[in-house]
C-alpha cells in the first residue's frame, strides 16, 4: 500500500515496436507478449519484453500489483540464468520499491561489466539521488547523458540542476526531453507534468498551466497532470475548478496527496461533511499501511504535520522514512514534523539540511521561516518567508495564506 501512494517516475528504456510501425497502447503491449509468453514459455526475451510492459502500467496506474507480476517474471529468469535484461529490470523493480541500497549494489556491478549502457548509470543515479549522494549521482547522470541523449536521460540531468538551484538548466534540459520524445506517451506526458512543475514552483503559473494540458493531451489518464492542473487553479483562487480537478486526479488514482488537499480545499469552502469523508481517507491508508507493516510514508508524515493532526504518528512516519531515503525532500518533511512536535532545534537543523542545495522549493522555505519564528528569530523568519512567496506566491491553498499571517505579525 505504501508504495502505491509514493510511486517514483522512473521511465523505461525498452522500446518495442507497435503494430505497423504505429505505437499501441501498453494494454495491447501486455495482451500481445502475454502471447507471446504463451506460445513460448521458454524464451526469455518475450518473458522480459512482457516485465518491461507490467513495470510500464505500474507507472501508468500505480497499481503495484502490475509491479508485483513483473518481479516474479524477473525472478524467475534470474534464478535460472544470469540474463541482462532481466537484471535491467530488476533495478527499476527495487527503485519502485525504495530499495535504494540494493539498487547502487546491483547497478554499480553492472557498470562495471557493461559500462556502455546508459539505462544502469540512470538507475544508478536515481538511487543515488533518493540516497543523498548527489555528486555521485550527478556523475552517474553525466555518464548516461553522455552515451545516449535521449528523453531519459534529458529528465534526470533536468532534475538535478533544478533541484541544485539551476531553474534554467532544469527547464532547457527538460524541455529537450520533452522534444526527444517516447514511444509510450505516458513517459512523455510525464515530462511535461515535470516541466510544468519547474514552472509553478517559480510562479510561471501560465506555462505550468500550458505544460499540464499538453500534458493530458497527450496522455488523458495522467492523474499527476491532474492533480497539478489542481493545483495552478488554487493558486489562481479558482478553488471549485481546483476541487474538480482533484477529485479528477483521484478517480484515477486515489494518492492519499490528493485526499490531503481536497480536505483542505473543502475546509477552506466550509464543506465540513466532505472534508471529514477525505480526512478519513487520510487515515484509512494510515491504519492499511500500519497493518501491512509499512512504517515510512514523508507524504501521509506531511498531510499530518499541514492538518496538525496525529503530529506524533507524522514525526514516526518522518523518521521511519529518513532510514529509506536521506534526499533533501525526506528532510523536509522531517524537519516539519519536528516543528509541529515542538522540537524546533532539531527541526531547524533537519530544516538546513534540505536547504543545502539551494533548491526552488517555496515548502523549504515557508518551513524554515516558521521554525525559525518558532525559535523567536524574527529576522531570519522574516527571509525564508518572504522567499518562499516571492518564489511561488500560491505554493500552497492553507500554507501560503499562513506564510502572510506570520509574516504581517512580523512587519
Amino acid at each position: 500500500m505504501h508504495y502505491l501512494l509514493v510511486l517514483l517516475c522512473l521511465p523505461l528504456f525498452a522500446e518495442v515496436p507497435g503494430f505497423n510501425g504505429k505505437p499501441i497502447t501498453t494494454d495491447d503491449r501486455i495482451a500481445l507478449y502475454e502471447g507471446w509468453v504463451a506460445g513460448d514459455p521458454v524464451n526469455t526475451a518475450n518473458q522480459t519484453l512482457l516485465a518491461g510492459a507490467y513495470i510500464q502500467k505500474t507507472r501508468e496506474t500505480t497499481d503495484f500489483s502490475y509491479l508485483d507480476r513483473a518481479s516474479k517474471i524477473i525472478d524467475r529468469i534470474l534464478a535460472a540464468k544470469n540474463d541482462y535484461e532481466a537484471l535491467r529490470l530488476r533495478n527499476l523493480i527495487e527503485l519502485n520499491r525504495h530499495h535504494f541500497a540494493k539498487v547502487i549494489e546491483y547497478a554499480r556491478e553492472m557498470t562495471r561489466t557493461a559500462p556502455s549502457d546508459p539505462q544502469t548509470w540512470g538507475s544508478l543515479g536515481d538511487a543515488l539521488m533518493e540516497s543523498g549522494q548527489y555528486e555521485p549521482a550527478l556523475a552517474a547522470f553525466e555518464k548516461m547523458l553522455s552515451i545516449r541523449p535521449n528523453l531519459f536521460s534529458y529528465n534526470r540531468m533536468a532534475y538535478f540542476r533544478f533541484i541544485n538551484g539551476d531553474v534554467e538548466g532544469g527547464v532547457a534540459m527538460m524541455t529537450n526531453a520533452v522534444k526527444a520524445g517516447a514511444r509510450y506517451p505516458e513517459n512523455k506526458s510525464w515530462c511535461l507534468v515535470e516541466l510544468g512543475n519547474m514552472y509553478f514552483k517559480t510562479g510561471r503559473w501560465g506555462e505550468a498551466e500550458q505544460a499540464y494540458n499538453e500534458a493530458l493531451a497527450l496522455f488523458p489518464s495522467s492523474h499527476a497532470a491532474h492533480a497539478a492542473l489542481a493545483g495552478v487553479r488554487s493558486a489562481q483562487g479558482n478553488m471549485a475548478q481546483a476541487i474538480v480537478s482533484y477529485k479528477r486526479a483521484q478517480s484515477i488514482t486515489p494518492m492519499v496527496q490528493y485526499a490531503g488537499a481536497l480536505h483542505d480545499l473543502y475546509t477552506d469552502a466550509g464543506k465540513k461533511t466532505e472534508a471529514r469523508q477525505q480526512a478519513e481517507m487520510v487515515d484509512l491508508v494510515a491504519k492499511l499501511e500500519e497493518a501491512a507493516g509499512q512504517k515510512a510514508n514523508r507524504t501521509l508524515a506531511l498531510i499530518y504535520a499541514n492538518q496538525d493532526r496525529n503530529p506524533a504518528k507524522s514525526l514516526e512516519l518522518a523518521e521511519a522514512d529518513l532510514q529509506v531515503r536521506r534526499d533533501i525532500y525526506t528532510y523536509d518533511a522531517y524537519a516539519w514534523a519536528l516543528f509541529k512536535n515542538k522540537r524546533y532545534n532539531e527541526a531547524w537543523n533537519a530544516s538546513e539540511k534540505a536547504m543545502k542545495l539551494g533548491t526552488p522549493e517555496a515548502m523549504f522555505y515557508y518551513h524554515a521561516g516558521m521554525i525559525a519564528n518558532a525559535r523567536a528569530e524574527a529576522a531570519a523568519a522574516k527571509q525564508f518567508l518572504e522567499k518562499a512567496l516571492k518564489l511561488n506566491p500560491g505554493f500552497d491553498v492553507r500554507q501560503a495564506a499562513v506564510a502572510r499571517k506570520v509574516l504581517l505579525s512580523l512587519q
